[in-house]
């Protein structure tokens, strides 16, 4: 059994008290009477503003499962801003690639935006993608929720990809949940791995649960597509192959006027310095090691010698000595820079897997049996508060 949703007509009075109530713009008013459209969650919202019991959750058979057998292939959404593609949608077709190769399936990528986009699709094939779906529309120049999803909705119901992959951004974690109740199939959020069940072949999705104390595999075996969002940073992108060749689709867009009840007028650059680890070539993250809050000063000052970002465990945060946007690990940012500093860190396996896909690791901690060295390529064992000032000051005088 699972649940629905009706509209009672001869309770109906078309007082609208249920449209406010809404979270999801789900209820529209037509002829005085209230219509509940596909972007319905089930909430229960409406149920409780109606004061005329017009509006029922119901109990009703399951609907029969899908053909599975018409679902063929990998789908990356590729995620822009700007028009520029952002790097995790190349992360995601190299993994995609990877699932492809025991799936036996092309790898997709759907790129949205306006203007001519071929120039975004020939990257797309170059790092990886075998077919680039490309839509443009004026409307779809920057992120809105409801063409976005409205135009990648019907190309999933016209094509039928088996597995659909969006990272796990601002962007992505939004535009995978509208998608997914619209077609009415799971998603699995925030995975940090990806593979193949040699039996069943379907996906397995591995995210943290519990605040990060269980890894979770999920999977998604009666309905299609498989949808996930995947962190950035956790799998490299395919080296750049200007000579790969591959199918560019362009796809005509039809956007309903419904889907157009917001509309971006400015976009305004923060002015203010941000954190951007996702992106950070170094990184030098401080612990529960470096004693206090104060301490972040040498830190921050080791990464602005070296040109770094400040990175920190989630003891520190949880501590309140640096905001949350510095956060690296399972609950914060994975990231997989260059240079990964960890000072005073005793390496969680929470803070590890955040982490060590760096391509070097440099470990300083008092405890020579601290688990962050073995996954260091180099370790120092002393303490933090004397070695990191003498890294500054050499590196200073190094790079002066």
């Amino acid at each position: 059994m699972v649940e629905g949703i009706k509209v009672i007509p001869e309770n109906c009075k078309g007082c609208k008290l249920c449209v406010p109530a809404c979270p999801f713009g789900a209820i529209e008013i037509v002829n005085k009477q209230a219509i509940i459209t596909d972007k319905c969650v089930l909430c229960g919202a409406c149920v409780g503003a109606c004061k005329f019991n017009a509006i029922v959750i119901e109990k009703r058979e399951e609907a029969p499962k899908q053909d599975l057998s018409a679902y063929k292939g990998i789908w990356v959404f590729a995620e822009q801003h700007a028009g520029h593609t952002q790097s995790v949608a190349f992360e995601l077709i190299a993994e995609a690639r990877k699932l492809a190769q025991d799936l036996k399936e092309e790898v997709s990528a759907v790129f949205l935006g306006s203007g001519d986009l071929k120039g975004q699709a020939k990257e797309l094939i170059e790092y990886g993608a075998d077919k680039v779906y490309i839509a443009s529309d004026a409307h779809l120049k920057d992120y809105l929720t409801e063409p976005y999803s409205e135009v990648i909705v019907e190309l999933i119901n016209k094509h039928k990809p088996e597995i659909f992959l969006l990272g796990a951004t601002t962007t992505g974690r939004d535009l995978a949940s509208r998608i997914a109740a619209r077609i009415r199939v799971g998603l699995t959020a925030d995975c940090t791995a990806l593979d193949i069940d040699p039996d069943k072949k379907i996906i397995r999705q591995t995210r943290p649960a519990f605040g990060g104390n269980i890894m979770a595999t999920i999977i998604s075996p009666n309905y299609r597509p498989q949808m996930s969002t995947v962190r950035p940073k956790v799998f490299k992108k395919l080296q750049k192959d200007p000579s790969r060749k591959g199918t560019v689709v362009e796809i005509k867009p039809s956007i309903s006027q419904k889907s157009l009840r917001t509309k971006i007028i400015e976009i305004i650059q923060s002015t203010e310095k941000k954190v951007n680890l996702a992106e950070a070539e170094i990184i030098v993250s401080g612990g529960r090691g470096i004693g206090c809050a104060e301490n972040f000063k040498l830190i921050q000052g080791l990464a602005d010698a070296i040109g770094g970002a400040v990175g920190a465990s989630r003891a520190t945060v949880d501590a309140g000595w640096i905001s949350q946007f510095h956060q690296v690990g399972q609950t914060g940012k994975t990231v997989s820079p260059k240079l990964y500093i960890a000072c005073g860190i005793s390496g969680a396996i929470q803070h590890l897997a955040g982490m060590s896909s760096s391509d070097i690791i440099i470990a300083i901690n008092k405890d020579p049996y601290a688990p962050i060295f073995d996954v260091a390529t180099y370790g120092i064992v002393g303490d933090v508060l004397e070695v990191v000032p003498a890294m500054t000051k050499k590196f200073k005088e190094l790079l002066a």
